[in-house]
Order: C-alpha cells, then sequence, then structure tokens
C-alpha cells in the first residue's frame, strides 16, 4: 500500500504537469484510503504536498512569464490569514462528535471527508467543462499581452480569497478551479496567467496554513518530503509529455474520474462507514 501511495503521488504531479491542476484534489483520499492516515492529519499533510508541488509547478509557468506577482499578492495575502486561522483554531475547535441521531453519528472525520467530497464533485464539473470547450488559441512568445492591469476589484478579491482560504483550511486542497475563474473575473487575467498565478497563491496559502498545523499535531517530517518529492518528481515528467498529450481531453477524462471519486467518497462516508 506505501508503493502504491507513493505512485498515486507521481500521479499527482502528472496532473499538475500536464494539465496545470487537478492533482491536489486527489492527496487526501490517498493519504487516507491508501495511506491509513485520519483525515484530520491527512488535510494538514496535504497542505504541505499540495504547497511545495504546486510552488515548484508555479515556478514552470513563472520562467515563460505567466505569473502575476502582484495579483498572487492581492489574492494571497487573504487566502494566508483565512487558511492559517483555519487550522490554527477553527479545525482544532471541531469537537468529535459534531451530531448524532438515532444510529448516525456526524463525526469531524466525516464532515472533513464529506466536505472534501463535495469539493472534489464542484471541482470535476469544472474540469469536465474546461476540458469540453474549445482550444485556446496559442499564446504569444512574449508574456506582455498577458500581463494583470493595474486596476483590481479589491472587494471581489478580498471576499473570494477569504472564502478560498477557509475551504483549503478546512480540507486541505488548493481550490484551483475556485481561484482560476476569480482572476479572471476580479483580476482580468488571460487564462494562461491565471493557472501560473493561481499555483503560487495556492503554493503560499498552503505552505503558510501548514504552519498552523505545526502547533496541533505531530509531523512525519521524513515522509512530507519523499511523497512531495515524487509528486514534483511528476510535475517535471508531465511537463514535458504535455506537448505530446492532448490536455483538453485529459482534463475531461480526469474531471470524470475526480466526479466518480466524489460521489464513491459520499457513499462511504454516509452507508458504509
Amino acid at each position: 500500500m506505501e508503493i502504491l501511495g507513493y505512485l498515486a503521488a507521481l500521479a499527482i504531479g502528472l496532473s499538475l504537469g500536464l494539465i496545470g491542476g487537478g492533482g491536489s484534489i486527489l492527496t487526501v483520499p490517498v493519504l487516507v484510503y491508501i495511506l491509513g492516515y485520519s483525515p484530520v492529519l491527512s488535510t494538514a499533510y496535504s497542505l504541505f504536498i499540495v504547497g511545495l508541488t504546486s510552488l515548484a509547478g508555479s515556478y514552470q509557468f513563472y520562467k515563460k512569464g505567466l505569473v502575476s506577482l502582484k495579483t498572487a499578492l492581492v489574492f494571497g495575502l487573504p487566502s494566508i490569514v483565512a487558511v492559517y486561522m483555519t487550522r490554527r483554531y477553527l479545525v482544532p475547535a471541531i469537537p468529535a462528535e459534531i451530531l448524532e441521531t438515532g444510529e448516525f453519528i456526524l463525526t469531524k472525520d466525516m464532515l472533513l471527508m464529506l466536505l472534501f467530497a463535495a469539493l472534489m464533485v464542484f471541482a470535476s464539473v469544472s474540469m469536465i467543462r474546461a476540458g469540453s470547450a474549445k482550444k485556446e488559441e496559442a499564446a504569444p512568445k512574449g508574456a506582455s499581452e498577458h500581463q494583470a492591469p493595474e486596476n483590481f476589484n479589491y472587494a471581489g478579491i478580498l471576499a473570494e480569497g477569504l472564502v478560498v482560504g477557509t475551504v483549503t483550511g478546512l480540507v486541505g486542497a488548493g481550490g484551483g478551479f475556485l481561484i482560476i475563474p476569480a482572476l479572471v473575473i476580479f483580476s482580468k487575467l488571460d487564462m494562461k496567467m491565471a493557472v501560473g498565478t493561481s499555483l503560487l497563491i495556492i503554493a503560499a496559502k498552503s505552505l503558510f496554513g501548514f504552519v498552523g498545523d505545526i502547533f496541533n499535531y505531530s509531523i512525519d517530517w521524513l515522509f512530507l518530503l519523499i511523497f512531495s518529492a515524487v509528486s514534483i518528481a511528476g510535475i517535471y515528467i508531465g511537463s514535458a509529455l504535455s506537448g505530446k498529450i492532448q490536455a483538453a481531453k485529459l482534463k475531461s477524462g480526469f474531471g470524470w474520474f475526480v466526479l466518480l471519486m466524489g460521489v464513491y467518497i459520499i457513499l462511504k462516508e454516509v452507508y458504509l462507514t
């Protein structure tokens, strides 16, 4: 099972390298169902893994001039505050047993997994739609046309940043499918720049959120570093293969897989636990 877990880590990185996102949504299920970590600890570990992996991915976009540092700073600050506060105070404050009705008991672990499954379902819809859309025209060699404008919708960015940060803190996923549309709408970035910038935002808020967990849990650093290294290796492999594979079809197929996984988690937590 441990070998299977590391193969899954490679697949997570491959997804990020091939289609620019999506793989991190599988990190928590891999940690819980394959490697046997508790949901609460898995969401913490996921923040570290997703953070380092996204940082490596954002560097690939940065080298192409497809990261807006100003936008990342404006959007990232409220997200970082929200995810840190959520991990440091909100998650530990959730009681072990939240609700009991007859024979049904809603536990903290079940709640986190159900929230994560709901996020998977929403993310899968976004990936399926993106995969079904017409191919985007090739980007120009220069990055000047992708640069973010100077004017931001600060109110929209603040609100979205707080929401995304809280969601990330609760379920340990990057939330790129929420961030990218927000960057396009509120910061007027084009899609390629939005993807690269979102990876940097995800890296920053995930790693800062993980700092809040250091005070609450005993961390297996060796495992985290090895798992993250395997995932990062997958990013570079995926980036090398991306020119040979149709990303649109791959994203759509991966979206259906994520949808099935989300439905499975809901059924397992509610009916099979």
